[in-house]
């Protein structure tokens, strides 16, 4: 398959040489808001005449190719602004167009400016999602990155306040391991999770200037991990951005949150800007969202009318143990005991639901020929800093307490020609530790399970059972023959109908029973149940979750202190014969370290894991600039597993002006995280563990359960489990892009995956016996890490719509459809799919209104509303977390008003207005309203 995939691109690269060569010459700009001199993000540059022509970069930047001979006219145009003919004599300088914005009457009431699409999305040939600098500011949620959910084919799960997932055509999980995170070209992962904690270590909302979402697979154009899709945030470069901004927003939950961001440069002796820096400060707090499911775990076999309790989702220690299910007991014998279960803790007795954010960060940028100005090479010296507590949410529920992140960089580059940039990331854990966890440990330090559950049943015996044969309840007929014989006769169907008529008092003598096993006993040897709230309960919840949750400290406190050490280095050529080559290289070292707690590096083992890659990408216009072709090749090696190559191909073609059909193959994989490689984390009832070795000879869980119930070790059946090795897609793609009746614009595709290797988990007991007994010495269930055997596919639509009417209003809408193509039953590996098949949000705005009330002028209004429809899908987690997700909807509001004679926008808005209280993941908690206030201040120096 790599043989085809190397004749392929070999065969597009050498179409693209055969080309003849024309000389051309290269017109570069800017182009800026006339009021404000802010960039124009997307303004279309073309060639008057002809439908040559390219958009503005984040900073307003453009370069345009042309064969055409000079003199010649750029027409400049954007959306809500007044279009712009401008004559091009010489290249020897770029330009500097200013565009005016238009405004329109509406009737004689209300006045409004424009709203914008970008021309360059249009023509990418990936399927892309953007929030621009304005989208960012009038998001109707109470951040911008929530308001990443109403983008098309997005999916947002909220495990906590601070915690939310991002992700794209399926396979979604809490543990986001196959989306890519970057900020300014920054992956933004924690180093020992290999995945990122949504923006709670990213950036500022104030420091934000767009966020592009690329969706699917994009490992060509983005490496390893760029599986499902990839989060691009850039942030605000102090040549552009200079000034003074701060933000004050309360609400709901104690939200209280604050950011300042200043932004300024120096200018050397000829007066051109040399260096630019900034700096940036947010912190939040709010009450976490309490997760109270209290149902029972899906397919449990307790439910709600189990006498004995059942297995609630957010109650940790209440599990099933099979030592206390004598449901198979002959029903003259522990009469009415069933199956019954531990007292546990609720999670809102464990966790710290005091959510705490604080962001910081720091940069200089040098421009090495302010001459030059914008295009100028520029140094960047860069540090960011972040600090903590949320809840987490993967395989269990997790208290993230006091974390640190810490991430600098240094990057010299050129806009659109080069970079180099080189960057570390390095985690502490701090004071995180798992609730499940803490719970089995305050149920063990309290008393063994076997002893608790011995203690349960024989106070059932001795005292439940004769209250309950002294209310009549069916005896157990024995009858001698006249040979000798014995035969017992017993009336089962009036023995369940007591039970059942007495269910209520049988719940009250679980009750006692319960009781009398939480009590401590043998002379100190057990102690009492560790009752929250209580001051013994809160010394011994200290002295676990301060303690290491390793061998040697026994308790569940994490120790994460890894890092990332990551170079990468790109170099754009721009012959005649193509709009450019780009070739780039890229390294990366990990180095975790967990003392035991996360990894197996105890007893002196030092894990490091070193990855490289390298990728050339060429892109060639056709049919005078109607047709796009482009082409990437990448390649990478991780010390521990093979090379690996990821293709990529796509075809843009342009009929006519607005009007964008998209053709694409992309390509991914996803190299084994470090968990996958080296977890060895104890939760309690089995031991997680990666596989890079592979395992041998583990026992089914099904064959030991029968060789427990026969004590016969023919029952048992082994298996053995493969290393791992990297996962891999392939998607191809199609999609349509156009405006129409210059109002509303198209954006529809449609994509086909093909997925092998997919990695997940298998279950399997390790187990010595005694060979005299035939009993077990001691067994341990493991969780590893392993592929599936089997190829699965996948397949999505996705449309969205934006009308503006009335030149300056916006009614937008988007659906999408993703489909898991065929269950693969008996495969434990294929992870969950974890995706509404239909999904749709609905949106209606607009700004800078101006109302004419009685004669008197309110200018600066704006709105914003976004409704959502998801359709209730299985969410599969871990055995604790896997449920239905109901389907739901939330309505997404706001209003603002700008008042620029102060620089100030209040607002006033909700996320979930209606309080519609519902679980956007299993085993989460129900997220509600959060109403806010929020007042930002924006001086722009000039």
């Amino acid at each position: 398959m790599n043989q085809l995939y190397i004749r392929f691109i070999a065969s597009v690269l050498l179409i693209f040489i055969s080309i003849g060569a024309f000389a051309q010459i290269t017109i570069k700009g800017e182009v800026q808001d006339e009021s404000n001199k802010d960039p124009l993000i997307g303004a279309s540059v073309i060639i008057k005449g002809t439908t040559t022509g390219v958009v503005t970069d984040y900073d307003g930047a453009f370069s345009l190719k042309t064969d055409q001979s000079l003199p010649l006219t750029l027409t400049v145009s954007y959306l809500g602004y007044v279009a712009k003919d401008v004559e091009v004599t010489s290249v020897d300088e770029p330009f500097k167009i200013k565009l005016g914005e238009s405004a329109v009457t509406i009737d004689q009431d209300i006045v409004v400016t424009g709203q914008r699409i970008s021309e360059k999305q249009k023509a990418a040939p990936l399927t892309i999602e953007s929030l621009d600098l304005l989208a960012i500011k009038e998001t109707p949620s109470d951040n911008f990155y929530d308001g990443l959910g109403s983008l098309k084919g997005v999916d947002l799960t909220a495990a906590s306040l601070g915690f939310k997932v991002i992700n794209t055509r399926g396979f979604n999980s809490t543990s986001p391991v196959r989306s890519l995170q970057i900020i300014d070209g920054v992956d933004n992962q924690a180093p020992g999770l290999n995945f990122s904690l949504g923006n709670f270590l990213g950036s500022s909302e104030l420091d934000v200037l767009k966020v592009d979402l690329i969706v699917g697979a994009s490992s060509a154009f983005y490496g390893p991990n760029a599986f499902n899709g990839v989060i691009s945030m850039e942030t605000k470069n102090p040549f552009y951005q200079k000034g003074l901004s701060a933000s004050l927003k309360a609400g709901e939950r104690n939200l209280a949150e604050m950011a300042i961001r200043y932004a300024d440069v120096f200018k050397n002796k000829d007066g051109n800007d040399f260096i630019g820096y900034k700096i940036n400060f947010s912190y939040l707090r709010a009450d976490d969202w309490e997760a109270e499911n209290y149902d029972p775990v899906y397919d449990s076999d307790s439910d709600v009318n189990n006498s004995g309790g059942f297995d609630a989702v957010n109650i940790y220690g209440d599990e099933y143990r099979s030592s206390m299910d004598l449901t198979t007991a002959a029903p003259w014998t522990f009469i009415g005991l069933g199956r019954f279960h531990r007292t546990g803790y609720k999670e809102s007795e464990l966790v710290d639901y005091d959510t705490r954010n604080l962001k910081a960060s720091a940069a200089v940028h040098i421009r090495t020929n302010p001459a030059k100005k914008e295009l100028s090479p520029e140094l960047i010296l860069s540090s960011n800093f972040g600090n903590g507590t949320t809840v987490y949410q993967g395989d269990n529920r997790f208290s993230l307490k006091d974390i640190l992140f810490f991430q600098h960089r240094i990057e010299f580059k050129k806009a659109d020609k080069f970079f180099i940039r080189s960057y570390m990331t390095q985690s502490d854990a701090g004071n995180s530790y798992d609730p499940y966890f803490t719970a089995l440990r305050l149920q063990e330090k309290s008393k063994p399970d076997n002893k608790w559950s011995s203690d349960y049943s024989n106070f059932w015996v001795q005292t439940i059972e004769p209250k309950i044969n002294a209310m009549g309840y069916p005896q157990l007929g024995i009858i001698i023959n006249p040979d000798g014989s014995i035969t017992t006769s017993f009336d089962r169907v009036a023995a369940q109908n007591f039970l059942q008529e007495n269910s209520d008092s049988l719940a009250a003598w679980h009750a006692q029973a319960a009781a009398v096993a939480n009590q401590g006993g043998q002379g100190g040897l057990y102690s009492d149940f560790y009752q929250p709230g209580t001051d013994r309960f809160e010394t011994e919840f200290k002295d676990i979750t301060s303690r290491l949750s390793n061998a040697d400290e026994g308790g569940t406190r994490f120790y994460d202190n890894s890092s990332l050490y990551h170079v990468h280095g790109e170099y754009k050529f721009e012959p005649e014969w193509a709009e450019y080559i780009r070739v780039g290289a890229n390294s990366r070292l990990y180095t975790p370290v967990s003392k035991g707690t996360v990894f197996y590096d105890t007893a002196n083992i030092v894990i490091r894991n070193f990855e490289v890659g390298a990728y050339v990408g060429i892109e060639k216009k056709f049919a005078e600039d109607k047709l796009t072709a482009s082409a990437t090749l990448r390649a990478d090696k991780n010390q521990n597993f093979p090379l690996l190559l990821s293709p990529a191909a796509s075809l843009v073609w342009k009929p006519s002006a607005g009007n964008y059909f998209r053709f694409s193959f992309s390509s991914a994989i996803r190299n084994p995280t470090l968990s996958d490689q080296y977890l060895n984390l104890n939760v309690g009832r089995a031991i997680l563990a990666g596989n890079l070795n592979g395992v041998d000879s583990l026992i089914t869980v099904e064959s030991f359960l029968d060789y427990a119930s026969a004590l016969d070790q023919e029952e048992l059946e082994y298996f053995n489990i493969a290393a791992v090795k990297p996962e891999r897609v392939q998607t191809f793609e199609v999609g349509y892009r156009t405006t129409l009746f210059n109002s509303l614009y198209v954006d529809a595709g449609y994509y086909f995956n093909i997925y092998n290797d997919f990695l997940g988990f298998n279950i399997g007991i390790d187990a010595e016996f005694d060979p005299v007994t035939g009993f077990p010495d001691e067994f341990q269930v493991y969780r590893y890490a392993a592929n599936s055997v089997n190829q699965v596919t996948t397949q999505g639509f996705a449309i969205g719509l934006n009308y503006y009417f009335k030149k300056y209003f916006m009614v937008a809408g988007n659906y999408s459809w993703n489909r898991l193509n065929k269950e693969i039953e008996g495969d434990p590996i294929i992870p969950a799919f974890n995706t509404p098949e239909h999904k749709f949000n609905l949106s209606l705005s607009g700004r800078d209104i101006k109302l004419n009330i009685g004669g008197k002028t309110i200018k600066g209004l704006g709105f914003n509303a976004n409704y959502k429809w998801i359709q209730g899908f299985l969410f599969e987690g871990s055995p604790q977390f896997t449920g239905v997700v109901p389907t739901y909807s939330l309505l997404d509001a706001q209003v603002n008003y700008k008042v620029p004679s102060i620089n100030t926008v209040f607002k006033l808005g909700a996320s979930n207005l209606l309080n519609n209280k519902q679980f956007q993941t299993y085993g989460g908690p129900r997220i509600g309203r959060l109403a806010y206030f929020s007042i930002v201040y924006e001086f722009k120096k000039k």
